[in-house]
């Protein structure tokens, strides 16, 4: 017979080995903190309560960390929220899905405003300054995947000098979730885009195709040059990550180039963005798709005449938590190509 004390023993012994197994709880944020973003050191005195999100990243970001009740509006959305995100993101207000003006954004009463492009809150925005904000003490946060760019184009968006990756997104969610002191649902968060991602990158390696991408965003008609992601941005990260590489050569964030030169490319693939607004006339994949197998020379591409075009969401070509998200439906639609293939 095994005695009490034994019992008490083992009991202590398995609950020290369970706590052992288990992730440490991440330290909850001491205020005042300090946190460094893109070259500007920002104080939070405590947890914001009214917060803004200038670009569809940035309010899912929040939204995932489960913070609907601080963000108080949003602006930018070239697709709508992630459907998994929709009910959360009801009550929060949009202040327009284009570019909102620096007065509306100021009128939500903000304490803490989040940018995901410098083109919504950088040296030349057309919305404000980080030193416009400053003056009014509010602080603020660009995504780290935007401010490593360099701007040394005319294109406000700027080049890359490596290739960029999940970090600089895995960076941003757990700053946020210092900011807001719910660190440990932001490693979650990490944890799970983690897997997501090495499980992408087993599939690629099984199936074993060095396919060049191209990442085709929009065009304003079929005769302007068509934007597509630069061989450093998130479109050449997904094409690393699904095995290839990118079929553009450019260090540019968002290069722009005539039919012509794309042909010279000879993708391999062509995925076309999948955008919820209605800007130009080739934003939507049915619209681009029906080019791309009418135009008598672009119709002649490889990637054309076997049938790998495939559509992703279109914000997944910016550096953002959707990314990842992207490279799955590419990864998907691969995969069915090539069932029907044998």
């Amino acid at each position: 017979m095994v005695s009490r004390t034994s019992l008490a023993a083992v009991s202590s012994l398995l609950a020290l080995l369970s706590a052992a197994a288990s992730p440490a709880l991440a330290a909850q944020t001491q205020y005042p903190l300090k946190i460094e973003n893109c070259g500007v050191e920002v104080t939070f005195d405590k947890a914001p309560t009214r917060t803004v999100a200038l670009g569809a990243n940035s309010a899912e970001i929040l939204l995932l960390l489960g913070l609907q009740d601080k963000l108080v509006a949003s602006a930018f959305w070239p697709s709508k929220v992630m459907p998994e995100l929709a009910a959360a993101n009801e009550k929060v207000k949009v202040l327009t899905v284009e570019i909102p003006t620096f007065e509306s954004v100021l009128a939500e009463e903000p304490d803490f405003v989040a940018a995901q492009t410098v083109l919504l809150m950088g040296p030349e925005s057309k919305v404000a300054k980080r030193e416009d904000y400053a003056k009014l003490n509010i602080p603020t946060y660009l995504s780290p995947s935007t401010c490593a760019n360099k701007q040394d184009t005319k294109d406000i968006y700027g080049s890359r000098s490596e290739l960029w990756n999940m970090d600089a997104v895995y960076k941003e969610i757990d700053d946020l979730s210092r900011i807001f002191d719910v660190q440990d649902k932001g490693q979650a968060v990490i944890a799970d885009f983690k897997q997501r991602e090495a499980a992408l990158r087993e599939k690629a390696k099984a199936r074993g195709k060095d396919y060049s991408y191209l990442f085709w965003f929009s065009s304003p008609s079929p005769s302007a040059d068509a934007y597509l992601t630069g061989k450093l941005g998130p479109g050449g990260y997904i094409a690393d990550l699904l095995g290839g590489h990118s079929a553009v050569e450019s260090e540019a964030e968002w290069p722009t180039m005539g039919w012509e030169g794309i042909i010279a490319t000879n993708p391999g693939v062509i995925v076309v963005a999948d955008l919820d607004r209605n800007r130009w006339a080739l934003d939507k994949p049915a619209a681009k798709i029906e080019f791309l197998k009418t135009d008598p020379a672009v119709s002649q591409l490889d990637a054309v005449q076997k049938g790998r075009i495939v559509v992703m969401d279109g914000q997944a070509m910016n550096p953002t938590i959707r990314t990842i998200r992207g490279a799955e439906q590419v990864e998907k639609q691969l995969e069915a190509l090539s069932a029907d293939s044998k």
